[in-house]
């Protein structure tokens, strides 16, 4: 009879211990928010084309070697940029610092204004990093407008792509912005 009564005991341990583990999981479904049940509906996000700039650059300013790589500074002396809803030019004064780092990676902070055909200034900042040849080199830029016109700009999240070009007989980069919705 002790036998049994510790059979008995072990099936409605083995019992018990199934139920709380359902009981378990059904609690975590019911208890997930709706917006983390949501997010693995949500569409990927697409990129809407914004503007383009040819920007032209001045003579490179090495830096020298630093702990993190090479180092090298590079004017940005003008440029244009057009695009559905603005269009104008790239104002001279600004930089991109770029580093080459020991293991081949490059990376550009871009910090520079635009002004567009009605007088506005807008402040870019462009920043990105591509490791590995013939890889492309796509950045993030950060745009600020004033209030008003071009405030559509403010806030948004943008990806831009970059290659070399001319403009004018000039080194330039040219640089296609995107906005992801």
């Amino acid at each position: 009879m002790p036998r049994l009564v510790r059979r008995i005991g072990a099936m409605n341990a083995l019992m018990m211990s199934r139920g709380v583990v359902l009981l378990m999981l059904w609690a975590a479904t019911i208890s997930t928010p709706a917006h983390a049940q949501q997010k693995a509906e949500s569409p990927a996000p697409h990129l809407e084309f914004v503007y383009e700039e040819v920007v032209t650059l001045g003579q490179d300013v090495p830096f020298g070697t630093t702990p993190w790589g090479k180092r090298n500074i590079v004017p940005i002396t003008g440029g244009v940029f057009t695009g559905e809803k603005l269009k104008g030019k790239v104002l001279s004064g600004g930089w991109d610092w770029q580093l080459t780092t020991p293991t081949g990676c490059f990376s550009l902070h871009a910090d520079y204004m635009i002004q567009t055909d009605d007088g506005i200034m807008i402040h870019v900042l462009n920043s990105g990093t591509v490791c590995g040849k013939g890889e492309p080199l796509l950045t993030n830029p950060m745009i600020e407008a004033p209030e008003g016109k071009y405030g559509w700009l403010n806030g948004g999240v943008y990806v831009s792509s970059i290659e070399g070009t001319q403009l004018e007989g000039k080194r330039a980069v040219r640089i296609r912005i995107y906005r992801a919705r």
